[in-house]
């Protein structure tokens, strides 16, 4: 009888895994790269739900509420019935394109979260250019779209693709600019240093009330980002059937239903740093000196409180956008590109102007 010694070492290499020691270093391993994963999916089914119950109150129905209490598991069902059913590809179609282009586009998006500071010091990657990386992550995803349509082999894909390009670059550069306004009065590029810079007044030390004009551009051009009512003109139903994705079947269609989930709640994550204090409680200095210390705590329980009240922000914004998704019409594709280009980027230049004076005057 002949041993093959590969066979032996590789027994024997997985039985000394069953230590603790080794154990607990794969698991330690693991445990950075599946947790925010985990955590990110738990908030995107959250966003489901609410938004479901809120278009339900709006309109007056019921909503979910066969799938456990309140209908809390409901997004969980949907996304199990798509990943079991039958992955279809066009018979004409580019089928790699057709297979990667949804790939890049959650990818993409995931990538932002990295630079996305939840807590104090609790940040995947600190980074001096973070919130110009995730302006740069960012212009990725419209490039799967416009894979996923051409390789659809359709007209209405291919022109819903079109459209999610156009749309991108429309109205990523009036962000960039907003977003150029906030690094300027900051004086950093960083998104830890935003938010400790706007920690100094509590409530007043907001950057939304030294830059309201800005705030107004950042939430439009972030809607139209996400493809949200009424600038969902890559998708509009009534002209292209469902647009780049009208060939998606089963966990591909499902990714793009996840990425859209993923973009409409990093992008309030990143209002809520930029604008609105990030993890910093809001309370005036002034009024309540012991709770405002708790912005200095460390340790798990300052960690704890940062991640609740960066998330409560985040969720609590999450309203805009979901009611004006059931409230204002959609706009036509020359009225989205006009606002793009003839009204919010000569209003963000002029807001990036004002804010350049005021620095160089101060000096």
């Amino acid at each position: 009888m002949i041993i093959d010694t590969t066979e032996v070492q590789d027994i024997n290499s997985f039985s000394r895994l069953e230590s603790p020691q080794e154990v607990y270093g794969i698991v330690w391993v693991l445990a950075p790269i599946s947790t925010p994963v985990v955590a990110i999916t738990i908030g995107v089914l959250v966003i489901v739900w609410l938004e479901r119950e809120i278009s339900a109150g709006i309109q007056q129905r019921i909503g979910p509420e066969y799938a456990s209490p309140l209908g809390i598991l409901q997004a969980l069902a949907d996304g199990t019935k798509l990943l079991f059913k039958e992955n279809l590809l066009p018979s004409r179609g580019n089928s790699s394109l057709f297979s990667i282009g949804p790939s890049i586009a959650v990818v993409a998006i995931l990538l932002s979260y990295s630079v996305i500071p939840f807590s104090y010091n609790f940040v995947l990657a600190d980074l001096n250019i973070g919130i110009f990386l995730w302006i740069a992550i960012s212009s990725i995803a419209p490039i799967g779209l416009l894979m996923s349509g051409y390789g659809s082999n359709n007209k209405y894909s291919f022109l819903g693709g079109l459209r999610a390009a156009a749309q991108s670059i429309s109205y990523e550069i009036p962000l960039t600019l907003c977003v150029l306004s906030i690094s300027l009065l900051s004086n950093s590029s960083s998104t830890v240093d935003i938010v400790g810079a706007q920690s100094k007044y509590g409530f007043w030390g907001w950057n939304l009330w030294r830059q309201p004009i800005g705030f107004i551009v950042f939430l439009i051009s972030s809607l139209a980002e996400c493809e949200r009512l009424p600038f969902d003109l890559p998708e509009a139903e009534e002209e292209l059937v469902a647009g780049y994705q009208t060939e998606y079947s089963g966990i591909k269609f499902g990714l793009f239903y996840v990425a859209s989930y993923l973009n409409l709640l990093v992008s309030s994550l990143f209002l809520t740093v930029l604008y609105l204090g990030g993890w910093n409680l809001s309370i005036p200095y002034i009024f309540v000196p012991e709770l405002f210390e708790i912005n200095k705590a460390d340790g798990i329980f300052g960690t704890t409180i940062g991640i609740f009240i960066t998330l409560a922000k985040t969720y609590l914004f999450l309203f805009v956008p979901i009611t004006t998704r059931w409230t204002l019409p959609r706009l036509r594709m020359d009225q989205l590109l006009n606002l793009g280009w003839k009204f919010l980027l000569p209003i963000s230049l002029g807001n990036l102007l004002l804010t350049t004076s005021s620095q160089l005057l101060s000096l």
